[in-house]
């Protein structure tokens, strides 16, 4: 062997002992004296990252809890005495008297220093109820005026009171999936300021809500969905990103699911605030006044009808009842449109609708076709 090569083997053997009584040394001063050698010469940089960024994380829920929570409000309820059907499957039918006690039902947020507070209309939908609203502090203020928005799930509540916090409004326009959030609420109705945290998991959802008499299924379009926890009793509250801005209003949690919840952008809220503070009251929007169930094309064929609008009832006094319409009756186009579930069906229709628009509606009932002009009114708030 060379005496160049030899040097070269040598060197290399000489690294390798090094490095072997160095390791073994480690361990053994980390067994004996819980000494890590390679921490005192060069510290664990991966480590102090992941560190600072629980911490940072931490910081932010915080800062945002305690910055938001003396805004954010609990909407109480209390219904008339009502005697209300229930059933047993050993004695049958009976009637109880419903409890009258106050509930903790939902959640909202100032938007006012003189006490105007955004929920959700579903929170506070019961016209024949008396609503409290309970600050963080635990002050009780009744609810003087309810205003509902007939093309949102949003209500704005209105207390007697001064000097309240109200939230800073962000904007919903540029939100990314992924991004860090917050939602304060009162979880299942019992558990008053509940911090939950999540991200953004999904944009430009769309919901349906169901209503009996609204003159339409509600469909609430362009959602945020996140998996921040949202239980019953949080609906109304705010979705918070990490600056403490309200970025949207928790609205539904999906059923049979977890961490799937949603909530209305924060920019469409701003927009009604806007005109309500201007005028005292939303937007009017059309109402026809029916409950109906959508026929998709594969039902239709299957029981031979159109497809179209199937009214399952007619609400008293309604636009729909003054034109004839009936329960049974098949609306399969308004204004010309055809009605299928493709297109959005009657809701899509009746929100391009203004009140007092006289508008005509085509129907098939029995086994025939029929057509009868209707004059919507204004929704009830």
């Amino acid at each position: 062997m060379k005496k160049a090569d030899f040097k070269k083997v040598l060197l290399w053997v000489s690294v390798f002992v090094v490095v072997v009584v160095a390791a073994g040394g480690g361990a053994v001063a980390d067994r004996l004296f819980g000494i890590k050698p390679l921490d005192l010469i060069l510290p664990s940089r991966t480590t102090a990252i992941f560190d600072r960024r629980i911490l940072n994380e931490e910081s932010a829920v915080i800062s945002v809890a305690e910055k938001v929570s003396p805004s954010v409000v609990t909407v109480s309820v209390k219904l008339p005495q009502r005697r209300v059907l229930q059933f047993s499957p050993f004695g049958g039918f009976s009637s109880r008297l419903q409890d009258p006690s106050p509930q903790d039902i939902g959640t909202g947020f100032v938007v006012s220093e003189d006490g105007l507070i955004v929920t959700n209309k579903h929170v506070v939908s019961d016209a024949e109820a008396t609503y409290t609203v309970i600050l963080n502090d635990d002050r009780e203020f009744e609810v003087k005026q309810i205003s509902r928005d007939p093309s949102n799930d949003i209500a704005v509540l209105k207390i007697e009171a001064s000097g309240l916090a109200p939230v800073e409004l962000g904007d919903s326009s540029n939100l990314k999936v992924g991004q860090f959030v917050v939602a304060i609420g009162t979880a299942l109705g019992e558990f008053r300021h509940t911090v939950t945290t999540g991200v953004i998991s999904g944009l430009g959802r769309g919901i349906v809500a169901g209503s009996v008499y609204e003159g339409y299924v509600e469909r609430l379009d362009n959602v945020i969905q996140t998996d921040a926890a949202i239980n019953p009793g949080n609906s109304g509250g705010p979705l918070l990103n990490s600056l403490g801005q309200v970025i949207g209003v928790n609205v539904a949690v999906a059923q049979g699911a977890q961490n799937v919840g949603f909530a209305i952008p924060i920019n469409l809220v701003k927009d009604a605030l806007e005109e309500f503070k201007k005028t005292g009251r939303f937007l009017p929007r059309a109402y026809l006044g029916v409950q109906y169930q959508m026929i998709e094309s594969q039902t239709a064929d299957l029981n031979d009808v159109p497809q179209g609008a199937y009214v399952i009832e007619v609400a008293q006094g309604s636009p729909a009842e003054e034109a004839g319409v009936r329960a049974g009756d098949i609306i399969t186009a308004m204004a010309g449109v055809e009605l299928t579930v493709e297109n959005g069906g009657l809701a899509e229709v009746i929100l391009k609708k203004k009140p007092g628009e006289r508008v005509e509606l085509e129907i098939f009932r029995g086994t025939g076709r029929t057509s009868v002009f209707v004059v919507l009114s204004e929704f009830p708030q």
